[in-house]
This record gives C-alpha cells, sequence and structure tokens, in this order.
C-alpha cells in the first residue's frame, strides 16, 4: 500500500491505495469517527492482493491533520469521489464502520456511480429513524466528551466498541495520537456528531440504489446503532449478518467473519 494525500481546502486527507487495475474490482474502506485507517488492518492484509484497495484517514483524524474543523459531511463524501477519480477507481465497493458507514450514505446520495455498499455497525441516515432528543443529543455531544478525564475516555473509547483484546488495544493505540492534545479530541467527536446531525436534518432520500449488505455485532453497545439495524432491516428488508462476539468495531473483533462475508457479497456483486 502506498501512502498519498489529497490537498482540500481545509487541508490535506491522507489516504493509501495498492497498484490499481481496471480489471480488479474497487473496495474503499472508510474507518469510522476518531479511528483511522489501521481500523481495517485484518480486512487490507486479506483483499490488497486481490482488489483494487483505498483506505484513508479521515478528514481531520490522524495522518489527515492539521485539517480545519469547518467542513460537513457533504464535503467529506466530494472529497472522496475526487480521490477516487484521481486514482482512476471505478464502480467503487464502499465498506463504511460507523462514521464511514454514514459517509458512504452520502456518497451514494450525491454519486450514482458506486457498485455496493456494506454497512459495519453503522446506521441509517434518513431522518425517519430518530427521534427529535436523538439529533437533539447529537449536536452536544462534545460537551459531554470534555466532562471526562482523558484517561477514562481511553478506557471507555476502547472497551466500549470491542470485546475482543485485539480490537480493544487497536483502538486504544487510535486514540493514543490524541493523548497530547486531548481538547481536539473532543473538538473532533463533537464535530463529527455534529454534522452528522446536520446530514440527516437535510432530509434528502439517502436512497440506496446499489447492493447493500449491514453488519453488526450482537455486542454493539455504541449508542442506539443495534436498534437502528433492526429497524433498518425491518423497514428495508436488506441483508442482515449479526456478527457473535463482537461489538461495535465487529470488523477488528471477528475479522475472519467479517471478511468472509465481505469476499462473498464482492463475489456476487
Amino acid at each position: 500500500m502506498e501512502r498519498k494525500e489529497y490537498k482540500t481546502r481545509c487541508g490535506n486527507i491522507v489516504y493509501w491505495t495498492n497498484t490499481v487495475l481496471l480489471s480488479r474490482r474497487t473496495l474503499v474502506f472508510l474507518p469510522g469517527l476518531s479511528a483511522n485507517h489501521t481500523l481495517f488492518e485484518k480486512q487490507i492484509e486479506y483483499f490488497s492482493n486481490t482488489y483494487n484497495v483505498l483506505v484513508w484517514d479521515a478528514p481531520a483524524h490522524a495522518a489527515s491533520r492539521p485539517f480545519s474543523l469547518n467542513f460537513t459531511l457533504k464535503d467529506k463524501a466530494i472529497w472522496l469521489h475526487e480521490i477516487l477519480e484521481k486514482e482512476g477507481m471505478v464502480s467503487p465497493i464502499l465498506i463504511g464502520q460507523s462514521m464511514g458507514g454514514y459517509v458512504s450514505q452520502m456518497y451514494l446520495e450525491l454519486f450514482k456511480d458506486a457498485s455496493g455498499f456494506v454497512s459495519i455497525d453503522s446506521a441509517p441516515l434518513q431522518k425517519q429513524y430518530l427521534k427529535k432528543w436523538e439529533l437533539l443529543f447529537l449536536k452536544h455531544t462534545e460537551i459531554m466528551y470534555r466532562a471526562f478525564p482523558w484517561k477514562l475516555l481511553l478506557y471507555y473509547g476502547s472497551v466500549g466498541v470491542s470485546v475482543t483484546k485485539f480490537g480493544q488495544k487497536q483502538m486504544r493505540k487510535m486514540m493514543e495520537e490524541y493523548s497530547n492534545d486531548p481538547r481536539y479530541y473532543c473538538s473532533l467527536v463533537g464535530h463529527g456528531y455534529r454534522i452528522l446531525a446536520q446530514a440527516i436534518e437535510l432530509n434528502l432520500s439517502y436512497n440506496i440504489y446499489c447492493p447493500c449488505i449491514l453488519i453488526c455485532g450482537k455486542k454493539d453497545q455504541a449508542g442506539f446503532v443495534k436498534k437502528y439495524n433492526k429497524e433498518w432491516l425491518k423497514r428495508t428488508g436488506l441483508t442482515m449478518y449479526w456478527i457473535d462476539g463482537a461489538g461495535h468495531n465487529s470488523n477488528s473483533d471477528q475479522p475472519e467473519i467479517v471478511n468472509s462475508i465481505i469476499q462473498t457479497f464482492v463475489e456476487n456483486t
């Protein structure tokens, strides 16, 4: 995988790709809020020899800093599209974990060139799924995060998203990149939830026009993700995979199972 950069008005986005071949399918891995590209470590190892692969440190995350926090979810989707065009990657299959799944849905709303979408421990962007108080809560999470000492945030931030030692260690290492500036971490998370709420309030269709599967850890305790996925399944009839022994970062907790599901999806799409 080769490290590259893409310049935007807010800063540079760092991403990684392998050698792009037109004869191969393109898989785009989009990490969740506060995570970085290493979240998909086991997926990159598994897929990079067979498919065109791209993974990024999302804007304002990890290596994609410094980066001004004055962008929207729509901006992220547009920048992703521009990066894919730059790399000559066509008909991508978007694989988004948590916030990465919301970026994927905004991408699908704006562009009609994706050939598939894998949602991992994410939820629908459509406004109908959320109550008013839930949207209000999303806008004020930064205040809550600032109330916790950094050591507690590190602990709950890792244990709260993963149920395996590997997944917890991986998430803690990603969070530790912000140990020298915990206030920035709180601002980053707060900004992420705000732009998510703003995207939902746009009340766009967010219809998924391409093949799609939903993946969620049976022990996912992040917010109301499990509740949203149950309702998503009920209203759309999409194919759902509940992962045993997995929390919110199910691709880290059970990489072999998740990789197999993605592999089958790609082959059948």
